[in-house]
């Protein structure tokens, strides 16, 4: 689909839309607001005891009253505006793209396969930016300050350097991961912290890194002559016998975790960081959940300039036959960043939801990005695939339609879309799944032939995880707790089994029969339902792709029930070597 700024074809529907809309907002907000002054979070709750209020009944009792008079007063006006704004949905695109101007044309696609390597990272997250009233059956509340709190913190972590530290070691040698322990940042609790021994944080307060730390170098070995490689002057430099207490009874943020060599993670292959900060330098970033348009539009504001390609309000409006079976409510939550510019795009819409999950158009976004140009001077394109899948549990027949739907899609995207004088380099597909790989009940999904097209990095067969693996959804009751309220603190407790068991939503059984988990010598994981895969046949033979790094994030500690997850992928032109 030929990508367009505005999702209606001309300014006069647009126009007739934004009326239709604007029609029907202030019921909408009416009725939004009604549910939400009656549904409280446990963060309210406990500091509403913290604080002695008594008056909460009240304000219930009133609030709910005059929102459901405003709402019945405004209810014509809506209806008004949605027969003006339901048949306009026809003539609309299904998603709105946005290009940041302020980003050089000659630095958006600055990989050039000039020595034939090059690495590229992706992260995915759900947020669930539901309106207010449908988020705090999450358990989470206050929209669009999330919004805001969240675009921050992602925008800040995405375009911080890439710090690369090398460490000589007759055992353990190479780069590892930035670690944001060189950073000097406040300690404060984000968005929903309950930080009882320091003062409340500043709503959206995100803390600052040194941007001039780029490269540090760290010698293993006691000789005075060293053959060093040296950081820029402002680098900052690191003693390795520094006591990792020490930096934080100081006040800064903890380092990110890097498994060494005697973890099961370094064995696999795989280098696996728990992270409080979004990775450096992420190309590509899906988004799922971001319902609320308003919210998806200040995620736009924050990402655009630091990502400069956002493809946002993914998705179909009412009645669209024959793709969608029902009216849709929502969009399909889907929010895409990338650092690349988007050639192509196009989203498919699930026709099989049921329950709840139909109110909202689901599906899959395909997207091809332009990376550059390889030593041969070719065309050097990526394929980007985010989804959100079937979410209610017990139904995982549907999931697997879907799964099927999705690989048909992405074959279908590739093959109208792929040019001869163009080079695949990455062909990744992310998003939530809504099952796992440990529950007995979602074990339709987990033999999914999807999987044999592209790679799990954390999976090590059907039903069986890599014991380094950590759950990505989170149980709902329990957010707000000190050992999970704050980045530093959900990471500490990402990396202790028993911690982990008690705020990682745990496998979901078949009904009817007792759920034996973990099985003997194995860890415990949880629920993973947060996916990046690859695929490694979508490239040239001549090109191989490898695992740099794979990421849990903790930055969202607080705003939001979903880990987010990063993936590093390293990719090799064998023939540029000869």
């Amino acid at each position: 689909m030929v990508l367009h700024l505005s999702p209606f074809p001309n300014g006069c529907v647009a126009g007739l839309h934004a009326v239709g809309w604007a029609l029907i907002l202030p019921c909408f907000w009416f009725l939004d607001r009604l549910i939400a002054v009656c549904k409280s979070t446990t963060l309210e709750r406990v500091q509403r005891q913290e604080r002695e209020c008594y008056l909460h009944p009240l304000q219930v009792f009133f609030g709910s009253i005059i929102f459901f008079i405003l709402f019945l007063v405004t209810s014509p006006v809506a209806l008004l505006g949605f027969l003006l704004w339901a048949p306009l949905q026809a003539y609309r695109r299904p998603f709105s793209y946005h290009i940041e101007t302020q980003i050089p044309l000659d630095q958006e696609a600055r990989h050039i396969f000039e020595e034939g390597k090059a690495t590229f990272g992706f992260a995915t997250a759900n947020l669930c930016l539901l309106p207010d009233s449908l988020a705090r059956f999450n358990n989470l509340g206050h929209t669009q300050r999330r919004a805001t709190t969240i675009g921050r913190c992602v925008a800040q972590g995405v375009s911080r350097p890439h710090i690369r530290i090398f460490i000589d070691s007759p055992s353990s040698c190479g780069n590892l991961s930035a670690s944001s322990s060189l950073f000097h940042t406040s300690n404060s609790p984000g968005y929903g912290a309950i930080d009882k021994q320091s003062k409340p944080a500043v709503e959206g307060e995100v803390p600052q890194a040194n941007p001039n730390s780029r490269l540090v170098h760290i010698p293993c070995d006691d000789t005075e002559k060293q053959d060093t490689e040296t950081a820029p002057p402002t680098a900052t430099t690191v003693n390795t016998n520094q006591n990792s207490n020490q930096q934080g009874e100081a006040g800064e943020r903890s380092a990110p975790r890097v498994l060494r060599s005697e973890d099961p993670g370094e064995r696999d292959g795989v280098p696996l960081e728990v992270s409080s900060l979004f990775p450096a330098n992420v190309d590509i970033l899906c988004l799922e959940e971001v319902f609320d348009k308003r919210a998806a539009r200040k995620l736009k504001d924050a990402l655009g300039p630091v990502l400069g390609h956002i493809l946002y309000d993914v998705g179909v409006y009412a009645w669209q036959t024959p793709c969608c079976s029902s009216f849709k409510f929502f969009n399909s939550g889907l929010f895409l960043a990338s650092r690349f510019p988007v050639l192509e795009a196009q989203y498919y819409c699930f026709p099989n939801s049921r329950g709840e999950d139909a109110l909202a158009a689901k599906g899959l976004l395909c997207a091809k990005v332009l990376i550059g140009q390889n030593h041969k001077q070719e065309k050097v394109v990526g394929y980007f695939n985010c989804t959100h899948l079937h979410a209610p549990e017990g139904e995982g027949e549907i999931r697997c339609e879907q799964l099927t739907m999705v690989t048909v899609w992405i074959d279908e995207f590739q093959t109208s879309h792929r040019r001869p004088d163009e080079v695949v380099v990455f062909d990744v597909l992310c998003g939530d799944f809504n099952f796992d790989n440990c529950s007995p009940d979602d074990l339709r999904e987990q033999n999914h032939n999807i999987f044999e097209e592209y790679i799990d990095p954390c999976r090590a067969g059907p039903g069986k995880e890599k014991p380094w693996v950590i759950g990505t959804l989170m149980e709902q009751p329990t957010m707000y707790e000190e050992d999970v309220s704050t980045p530093d603190n959900l990471q500490r407790t990402l990396e202790t089994e028993e911690l982990r068991r008690q705020y990682i939503s745990p496998p979901v059984p078949v009904v009817g029969v007792p759920l034996v988990y973990p099985l003997p010598d194995e860890p415990w994981v949880g629920r993973r339902i947060d996916y990046i895969l690859y695929r490694q046949n979508s490239l040239p033979k001549h090109y191989k792709t490898e695992i740099e790094e794979f990421t849990y994030i903790t930055q969202l500690a607080g705003l939001t029930d979903h880990i987010p997850v990063g993936l590093r992928l390293r990719v090799s032109d064998w023939s540029a070597e000869d």
